[in-house]
């Protein structure tokens, strides 16, 4: 049942996201479309509530409860940036707007937005963390907790990999290719 539940709050989101994009710029109702785009956490709510439901009715904790508390983690660290960064690409391509701004591909500035990613990775590992440790909690001394456990130190573990990364782009800047470097050369000198 969790998996059923985590599947269609993922479509919801979609299809929330895709609704509420398509309200703000293609019916230029500005205000409607925001306000589908901030159902968003109601569908985060209802899957936390059906988890904890489904153990206080005496579930036992497996994988499907370890996969809600990190999906809801994943969903509060990365969902506001990546409604941002659509909302961007949807003003851009629906409205005439700006083009939005690439990410950086090179040197500290590449660095620096690798370690707000993985700043909020940590973040979705913390609120994972939360709500394992307080379904473990929940459960007592009376229920295996083990599979829980296993999530935590899943969630730990892919942080500190992430980290690892995120690490090598400051201790291993890529550099810009020679073509890049003349190109933006130029454009400088001529924007003088």
């Amino acid at each position: 049942m969790i998996v059923a539940l985590i599947v269609a709050c993922e479509a919801g989101f979609w299809v929330l996201l895709a609704a509420g994009l398509a309200v703000r710029y293609l019916l230029g109702r500005r205000r409607a479309g925001m306000a589908l785009l901030m159902g968003e956490p109601l569908l985060e709510l209802v899957l936390f509530a059906a988890t904890a439901v489904d153990l206080k009715n005496g579930a036992t904790p497996n994988w499907e409860h370890g996969l809600a508390a990190l999906y809801l983690g994943f969903t509060v660290a990365y969902g506001p940036y990546l409604i941002r960064w659509l909302d961007g690409h949807a003003a851009h391509r629906l409205a005439g707007g700006p083009p939005p701004p690439k990410p950086p591909r090179y040197g500290r500035v590449r660095a620096r937005h690798e370690a707000r990613l993985w700043l909020r990775a940590v973040l979705g590992a913390a609120v994972a963390l939360v709500l394992l440790e307080l379904a473990i909690r929940y459960v007592g001394d009376g229920g295996d907790v083990s599979v829980l456990r296993t999530f935590q130190w899943l969630a730990v573990r892919t942080v500190g990999v992430y980290g690892l990364i995120t690490l090598s782009y400051l201790l291993f800047p890529r550099k810009a290719p020679a073509a890049d470097t003349r190109e933006q050369g130029d454009r400088t000198l001529t924007e003088r």
